[in-house]
């Protein structure tokens, strides 16, 4: 591995050599998996500056956002992607996977990253500190599989924002969630009905449909549900675990674009 080049205090010194160090274990563990996120291949080069917690420019000029992840909220005390992303990448080779290269509106190039020469995925490295999400957005199974696993170590060792206890929202406190309007968040809690509107299917996890949060799935999604094994109705009085974009249509809402989203957590 490429040595830090660090020229700021000592203590700041101590901490990134730490960091660095602390992430070698996922380094090797991640090496094995990755494979699933290997897409068509977007071509190389060498890391020359981080812009944020999941984007940087490679010396050509190019700026790479990574993909499949979401960036921690900026009022969370756990949030250092951005000096995280500097310990795994700072002057290093890359290689990069995707199944488009064409930059979005903003001119990045949106890709999953890899260390050169090696299966480790940046992401995964990411997830496993506990410095990002899994998006809502992986539509592949497998790769969407690495992340979580990877996501889920974290979130087991209580490390990054995982030891913070206001990471998972609590779908029974509305108001918190209605706090994350237009941001990314995790909730947990109990389905209690699941009923249809027209063409929108809701997951309601509370009793007052103008106030508590719920999951709404339209009908051209529930094909892709079905196919994954889901059967809603199955979901009444299960606890589950749901990630998305938080929306305020009378009372705080996610909308399920993918199986992805949800994670069951009990049987009954």
């Amino acid at each position: 591995m490429t040595a830090l080049t660090i020229t700021s205090r000592p203590q700041q010194l101590r901490v990134m050599v730490t960091m660095f160090w602390g992430i070698l274990p996922a380094l090797a563990a991640g090496s094995a998996h990755a494979a699933g996120c290997k897409f068509t291949a977007q071509g190389e080069g060498r890391v020359a500056e981080i812009i944020d917690g999941r984007s940087f420019r490679l010396a050509d000029g190019r700026e790479i956002r990574l993909a499949g992840i979401e960036l921690l909220p900026t009022d969370t005390k756990m949030a250092d992607g951005p000096a995280t992303l500097k310990a795994i990448l700072e002057g290093r080779d890359v290689t990069l996977s995707g199944e488009d290269d064409a930059p979005d509106r903003y001119g990045r190039q949106a890709a999953f990253v890899f260390l050169a020469s090696s299966d480790t995925l940046v992401q995964s490295l990411l997830l496993a500190e506990g410095t990002a999400l899994v998006s809502a957005e992986v539509a592949e199974k497998d790769c969407e599989g690495i992340l979580m696993m990877s996501e889920a170590a974290a979130r087991q060792a209580k490390k990054g924002v995982w030891n913070d206890s206001t990471a998972i929202k609590n779908s029974e406190i509305p108001d918190d969630i209605l706090a994350r309007i237009g941001r990314f968040a995790v909730i947990e809690g109990r389905i209690l009905s699941v009923r249809q509107a027209g063409a929108t299917t809701y997951l309601n996890f509370g009793r007052n449909w103008t106030r508590d949060f719920a999951v709404t799935i339209s009908r051209r999604t529930l094909p892709a549900i079905e196919a994954a094994g889901i059967a809603l109705k199955s979901l009444e009085n299960r606890r589950i675990r749901v990630r998305g974009w938080v929306e305020a249509r009378i009372g705080p809402r996610i909308e399920l674009h993918q199986a992805g989203q949800i994670e069951i957590l009990d049987g009954n």
